[in-house]
Formats: structure tokens, C-alpha cells, sequence
């Protein structure tokens, strides 16, 4: 079996447990959970012919508060950046984070998470934000932890990129 570690990194209350809630265990909850920490989950899968164990790290959001350590991140082999639609300055986050991912381990796969479709009609950030960002190479998703819109395909599409797979 193939073992891959993602972290999942973003401004507090993006919804990164939600998502990962809702992809572990096909569970949501409004009630807002604070990370703590790192809270580590597990979900095996079937990728193409092989077995592969994600191994998912949720990490505590990251504001001016508290900075994520970079001891976290070591032996990642992908990144999950989410940020809330409805909080233009958590895609700023979102970047500076990619940043120093790639200050500490270099390039690795990722994959912006803009989470909270299912608010839409309440999003802040400008489609020409998201645009600029998507061609500068990023790609980039949208999710609903809430729905469920988007995040088999986000999780599996990272997975896929973490396998040598760019095109998925």
C-alpha cells in the first residue's frame, strides 16, 4: 500500500475539518469545530491499480495569531490551500502559505480549495482574482464541505497529482 500525507492548510474557519469530516466520514456539522493542533485522519483508496492511504492533516487555521510549524509539513506530498469565497483576504492567506510550503519543502502538489459554493450569491472574491490566480498555475476547485460539491473530486484530483497523474 502507498502511503501519501496531505496537509490541509488555510485561515481559521475556512473549513478544512469540514471538508475532511465530509470526506472520511460523509459528515457535516454547522456547529464550528476549532483545530487544535493537528487533528490526523486516514482514508484509504483505489488508485488506478494500487492501494493508496491518505493520511490527512488537518492543520489549526492560520492567522495573525499563530503561524503554522513547519515540522507539520515535513514529509508531505501534497497540499490542500482552502479559502472561504465569502473571505476575500483567506485566498491571500492561502498563497503566503503555498510560499512557505515551497520555502521549506520545496515544490510539491497542490491544489486551492475556494470553499462555501453553496454561499455563492455571499462571495467576495473576485472572479478575476481567481482567474489570475488560475493562470499563474494554480488550480483550483470549488467545494462545499456543506453539500458535498467538489470534494471526492478535490481529494481524488490531489491524489492523482501526488501520483505523477497531472492531467486528473
Amino acid at each position: 500500500m502507498i502511503q501519501k500525507k496531505i496537509c490541509m492548510l488555510g485561515s481559521f474557519a475556512v473549513g478544512k475539518t469540514s471538508l475532511v469530516r465530509r470526506f472520511v466520514h460523509s459528515m457535516f456539522t454547522d456547529k464550528y469545530l476549532t483545530t487544535v493542533g493537528v487533528k490526523i485522519d486516514n482514508k484509504k483508496l483505489v488508485y488506478g491499480d494500487k492501494e493508496v492511504s491518505l493520511l490527512l492533516w488537518d492543520l489549526y487555521g492560520e492567522d495573525e495569531f499563530q503561524r503554522v510549524q513547519t515540522s507539520y509539513l515535513r514529509g508531505s506530498s501534497g497540499l490542500l490551500l482552502v479559502a472561504d469565497g465569502t473571505r476575500p483576504e483567506t485566498v491571500d492567506k492561502a498563497i503566503e502559505l503555498r510560499d512557505k510550503t515551497v520555502t521549506s519543502l520545496g515544490n510539491i502538489p497542490y491544489l486551492l480549495l475556494m470553499n462555501k459554493c453553496d454561499l455563492a450569491e455571499q462571495w467576495e472574491v473576485a472572479p478575476g482574482r481567481l482567474r489570475q490566480l488560475a493562470q499563474s498555475g494554480w488550480r483550483i476547485l470549488h467545494t462545499s464541505a456543506k453539500t458535498g460539491e467538489g470534494v471526492e473530486q478535490s481529494f481524488l484530483s490531489i491524489t492523482a497529482m501526488m501520483m505523477g497523474d497531472a492531467t486528473k
